[in-house]
């Protein structure tokens, strides 16, 4: 009982520190970020052939809060979108943020900012919020999606310690595993944007609690056509009705 009691007093001793490693190799208070990230409403991202799509719950706190003020599928430059799972403050700072880097490096280079260097840019961010005394580390993990001048789509997975991850898909928030799963059953190579959004749909269904509508779910895509773009409440509608058929 005594080395017990000892372990994990010590484990409490290092859990209030973001600076210091446990004597297990952990920043602890990453740890709890990711917990953040998995208390989050589920979202997810799906790459297709010719474009990517990322989809989450948007869950109200109350009937009486008007939906249309909020949104967690996000443009950062015409060609690059987000989405994220976990604290929305977090999130918009790393929005804002986002969006001055890809104009600063437009300012420079007079090109848009390829897709892979925003996401460094931002997991840069995130990484150095785990190394500075007075802060903590980002409540949120994100899914970037974009679309490059050579017409390849990518999509990314950046968590709150600043790694990243290219993925073919992925998902992130509270039910996360079952729809990981669920996407490694469905996923193949050759998907087209369309099949890829009614993947996506299907995918969030598995553990969505109460009617999914169009008011309840938020659907981003890019493609090489129109850029990257938040799907209206009627769009959304009607892929939820050719999916339930």
């Amino acid at each position: 009982r005594f080395i017990c009691a000892t372990r994990n007093n010590m484990s409490e001793r290092y859990s209030f520190s973001l600076t210091t490693f446990s004597p297990s190799g952990k920043l602890v208070q990453i740890e709890y970020a990711l917990n953040a990230v998995r208390g989050g409403n589920t979202s997810i991202g799906i790459k297709a052939q010719d474009g990517v799509v990322v989809a989450t719950e948007k869950k109200m706190p109350s009937i009486l809060v008007d939906e249309t003020s909020l949104n967690k599928v996000v443009k950062l430059t015409d060609t690059i979108g987000m989405v994220y799972s976990g604290m929305g403050p977090d999130s918009r700072v790393l929005t804002a943020k986002g969006r001055k880097l890809a104009q600063q490096y437009y300012r420079v280079h007079q090109e848009p900012i390829p897709t892979i260097q925003l996401v460094r840019k931002l997991a840069s961010v995130m990484q150095e919020y785990t190394q500075r005394g007075g802060v903590r580390p980002f409540g949120v993990s994100l899914l970037v999606c974009g679309i490059d001048t050579t017409g390849k789509p990518a999509l990314f997975q950046v968590d709150p310690s600043g790694s990243y991850f290219a993925w073919k898909a992925s998902a992130i928030g509270k039910n996360m595993v079952n729809a990981k799963t669920f996407l490694e059953k469905r996923f193949s190579e050759d998907l087209e944007l369309e099949d890829a959004i009614h993947t996506a749909i299907l995918t969030l269904k598995e553990g969505f609690e109460g009617q999914m509508t169009q008011n309840n779910i938020e659907i981003g895509i890019v493609d090489e056509a129109q850029g990257f773009r938040r799907l209206q409440p009627a769009e959304v509608k009607d892929y939820l009705a050719s999916v339930a058929m």
